[in-house]
């Protein structure tokens, strides 16, 4: 097994660009939760409709188009969880074929000169990273047929129920279905942040820039687009 210690001795861009995409990554999603908690953005606004959602789902006595749009977002969630058991196979295999990986990536311009055990840390940090992003739509998976099975069992407008009892249950749906969407969407950034990872098999500069941009454009998408605006004002009216 090489040395990777080795390789990042001998290679400080690598270690800045590992450590700078970890700050990106991390930081990232620690801050994206906790701003969500007090400042509008995509997962506290689909979190107030799902409340609405649940609220009206309770008033109705048919409810097939409430599971089926659960059984949708369960079918994209298993999409994205199969799809990155076929990454994962993709990976080990070029872990197979290291060499002519590198040759391929060589003729590039710009493209750094690596060693092997620089390629196998390159590729082992997008295995980890497709690992837990199949963990993370696993559990949103399952999250969702909690949900489901908790809107089999909800009462139908016809039972005797306190209106506030009634709320707390719809609150409780609701928070489930969020804790799911919660971790689909960070599966998805770990999607995004690994399409970064590929600019350092040509160069640790390139990848802390696509790092960077990575981290902008989720921002921007979460924070501040016109999604996010259109919700706002179909909520107000």
């Amino acid at each position: 097994m090489p040395d990777l210690s080795l390789a990042f001795a001998s290679h400080w861009q690598n270690l800045l660009a590992v450590s700078w995409f970890l700050l990106c990554f991390k930081g990232y999603s620690l801050y994206a939760n906790r701003a969500a908690r007090h400042v509008n953005c995509l997962a506290s606004e689909m979190h107030q409709y799902r409340v609405e959602w649940m609220k009206r789902m309770l008033t109705r006595d048919n409810r097939i188009a409430d599971t089926s749009t659960i059984a949708n977002l369960e079918r994209s969630v298993a999409f994205f969880a199969s799809t990155t058991l076929l990454i994962l196979a993709g990976l080990i295999t070029v872990i197979g074929s290291t060499e002519k990986a590198i040759d391929v990536i060589s003729d590039i311009p710009f493209a750094s000169q690596a060693t092997t055990a620089e390629w196998e840390m390159k590729l082992l940090l997008m295995v980890i990273l497709f690992v837990f992003a199949f963990f993370k739509f696993t559990w949103s998976l399952r999250q969702y047929g909690f949900a489901a099975v908790m809107m089999g069992g909800a009462p139908l407008p016809t039972d005797e129920m306190v209106n506030q009892a009634r709320i707390a249950y719809a609150l409780r749906i609701s928070n489930t279905m969020s804790l799911a969407a919660g971790n689909f969407n960070t599966g998805l950034r770990t999607y995004y942040f690994s399409m970064a990872v590929l600019g350092w098999f040509v160069n640790p500069w390139i990848f802390i820039a696509l790092s960077t941009l990575v981290m902008l454009i989720l921002y921007r998408r979460e924070f501040k687009s016109r999604t996010l605006a259109e919700m706002l004002i179909s909520r107000s009216e």
